[in-house]
């Protein structure tokens, strides 16, 4: 009689408790981006003029935390610094102690994070103030990349060989999720309930997080134990080291720089676009190291959409622009499911770099609605979320994983901060009114070519390695790739000849 860790339903059931480890805390991230005008807002202001509406446009007094530009920025900067340099060690640290202890450690800090945030906001006008917000956001950016990676850990265990590519698209879309319904709901709670409900609110949903945490835990301990793998799991773990980062294969270095250039080539555009229609007035106010990791081009794409074509509000640019994470949001799943059917993410990785090639054309040198081409980006984009990223863990043993996902998160996230301080320095102005020339625009879409066409080299150098390896990333059904997944040589890199074997002789979780 089969086990019930072994029955599909079970890791579906893991699956959602695994994708509301994040919901709360991608929620939680950017209620300062919404909140940006109270953050910013006076201490105090005049009676009847006060106003916690940001659509208003009356330039009513509002009243908030009284942050300077320079202090608000801080709150992502600290963040982004934090999530740049934690993750790698984070990595390391979840492979070496076990999914459970990371996804504990992590969703606390996020909890803990969060709380001190919104305390934080009860100290206005007192130097207390700033200090507990970053101290908030230091322990939060701590939290939050890293639970994404134990996340990703998790999902690859329960899903290697079976509907990976699927269960990763919904832990993004989760993700996704938490940050539309941030950008819809929260202006309204605070307008109702004020700054300081709002903050505790973003905290209880981290709580919801940590409770998420605690189910996972449970449900991966007993279903390891069934299929009798615990023991198994955990000797890995002992024998990982530092020193093995060196030895991490060639297609893993080769996806790390495949995930890098693709996504500097768009999400100079798109990061936060969703919420660019506010701080879009502060636009390039500080183009140097202190914004490098934050996207601090948040507003590049609906900037471009006004200055080039006629008749849009800053509002309007920016729900086109925040249209690619609407698409990938409503495809993620199902373009899960076609590439866990047909496999070839390998193809698919490079295939999507091509078809993201005429979107800077058509951006640059033509007048057709900006709205077909971010849909465009955000059906690429989707393809290229369901794809790289879940190839990661098959070209990593699982023991290593976390130190892997670190690794190019850590490297995504450095190439997109350079990628910001090169549009930043082409487009050349540092005010959101003045209309930056199309020539300047055009620049930038050469830049973004460049990084896309480098893109296309890295992943068809990856599928001719791949190819000479066996295929693994271009397996023509999830099944093949689950029927191969004993043999694979990928984890020849980081461990002796003889762990192999121990490992393959050992029970596993795709066994049919």
């Amino acid at each position: 009689m089969a086990e019930v860790a072994e029955q599909a339903y079970y890791r579906f059931v893991v699956l959602f408790f695994n994708c509301m480890l994040t919901f709360g805390s991608y929620f939680c991230f950017d209620i300062p981006s919404v909140l940006q005008e109270q953050f910013q807002g006076n201490l105090t202001c005049p009676n009847g003029t006060v106003s916690n509406s940001t659509a208003n446009g009356t330039g009513a007094c509002v009243e908030g935390l009284g942050m300077t530009p320079q202090e608000y920025n801080l709150l992502y900067a600290i963040y982004a610094w934090t999530n740049a340099v934690v993750v790698i060690m984070a990595g390391f640290l979840i492979d070496k102690l076990g999914n459970r202890f990371g996804v504990f450690l992590f969703s606390f800090l996020t909890v803990l994070g969060s709380a001190i945030f919104a305390l934080g906001s009860h100290f206005k006008g007192t130097t207390y103030l700033l200090p507990l917000m970053l101290t908030g956001r230091l322990l939060f950016g701590s939290g939050n990349g890293s639970l994404t990676i134990v996340q990703n850990r998790i999902t690859a265990f329960w899903f290697r060989g079976k509907e990976l590519a699927l269960a990763f698209g919904l832990t993004l879309a989760f993700s996704r999720l938490g940050s539309v319904l941030n950008f819809f709901l929260t202006q309204r709670f605070e307008s109702q309930y004020g700054m300081q409900w709002t903050l505790w609110g973003g905290t209880f949903l981290c709580v919801l997080g940590f409770l998420s945490a605690v189910t996972v835990s449970v449900l991966d301990k007993m279903g390891m134990k069934q299929l009798g793998l615990d023991g198994v799991i955990q000797e890995e773990s002992r024998k990982v080291r530092v020193q093995d980062v060196k030895r991490l294969s060639l297609r893993y270095w080769l996806l790390v720089l495949t995930i890098m250039f693709f996504y500097n080539g768009i999400f100079p555009f798109i990061a936060d676009a969703r919420y660019s229609y506010e701080p879009c007035r502060r636009f390039y106010i500080k183009m140097d190291l202190y914004t490098l990791f934050m996207c601090c081009c948040v507003c590049v794409f609906s900037k471009f959409i006004q200055d080039k074509y006629s008749g849009y509000s800053q509002k309007e640019a920016a729900y086109i622009a925040g249209a690619v994470y609407d698409s990938s949001l409503v495809l993620s799943a199902a373009v899960g499911i076609l590439i866990d059917y047909v496999g070839l993410r390998g193809v698919f990785a490079g295939l999507c770099a091509v078809l993201t090639l005429p979107v800077f054309g058509l951006l640059a040198f033509t007048f057709v609605p900006p709205l077909i081409s971010t849909i465009w980006l955000g059906i690429t984009y989707s393809f290229a979320a369901a794809s790289m990223w879940p190839s990661i863990p098959l070209v990593v043993p699982q023991a290593t994983l976390g130190t892997a996902m670190g690794l190019a998160t850590s490297v995504q996230m450095i190439g997109i901060g350079i990628s910001n301080l090169v549009v930043g320095q082409i487009l050349g102005t540092k005010s959101s009114d003045v209309k930056i020339p199309l020539w300047r625009w055009q620049y930038m879409m050469i830049f973004m070519l460049a990084n896309t066409i480098s893109c296309i080299v890295t992943s068809t150098i990856l599928n001719i390695v791949d190819y000479r390896q066996g295929s693994t990333l271009n397996k023509t059904t999830k099944r093949s790739a689950a029927q191969s997944a004993p043999a694979q040589t990928d984890r020849e890199p980081l461990m002796n000849e003889e762990d192999n074997e121990e490992i393959n002789d050992a029970p596993s979780i795709n066994r049919t």
